[in-house]
């Protein structure tokens, strides 16, 4: 459930002084009328990068955790140390169009995914531009968007 913030205004003043002599008392005004040198107004409050605001002007907090977005390497990211086989496609290479590679998820980013042998310990950087999908032998881990945890099976495959 989200909470609302009341709506808190804030008073900031438009122009400044330019006469000598003890400065005029502002004057409060509205942001629907014109506003003169010394007068005030209310805005909305300030929002820092990423808080979402509703039309009314009542900032969202965002408490909750931040979710990810289903993309195949926040997927990856939530399976990293799981043996996978990994599908990619090179094209116009003249020595192999497709090449398949097996090994442990070691790290996922953007554009790249690093996997492991498991019997030698090599190290293989393989860019995102050329998969194709992977496989494993395992149960994965799979975040919905905006759902806490894995979401309930329903499968039967007997």
């Amino acid at each position: 459930m989200i909470s609302q913030q009341p709506y808190r205004p804030v008073t900031y003043m438009i122009g400044s002084t330019t006469s000598s002599g003890p400065a005029p008392m502002p004057q409060m005004g509205t942001m629907g009328g014109t506003m003169g040198m010394g007068q005030m107004g209310t805005v909305p409050p300030q929002v820092t990068s990423g808080s979402p605001m509703m039309p009314s002007g009542t900032v969202v907090p965002t408490t909750s955790p931040v979710f990810e977005q289903s993309y195949i390497e926040n997927i990856f990211r939530l399976n990293l140390g799981k043996l996978g086989t990994f599908y990619f496609t090179y094209e116009n290479n003249s020595q192999w169009n497709a090449k398949v590679f097996t090994g442990i998820l070691e790290a996922a980013g953007r554009d790249h995914i690093i996997i492991s042998d498991p019997k030698t310990g090599q190290r293989i950087v393989l860019l995102m531009v050329n998969f194709d999908y992977a496989t494993f032998n395992e149960e994965l881990t799979y975040q919905y968007p905006g759902v806490i945890g894995n979401p309930p099976t329903t499968r039967n495959y007997r």
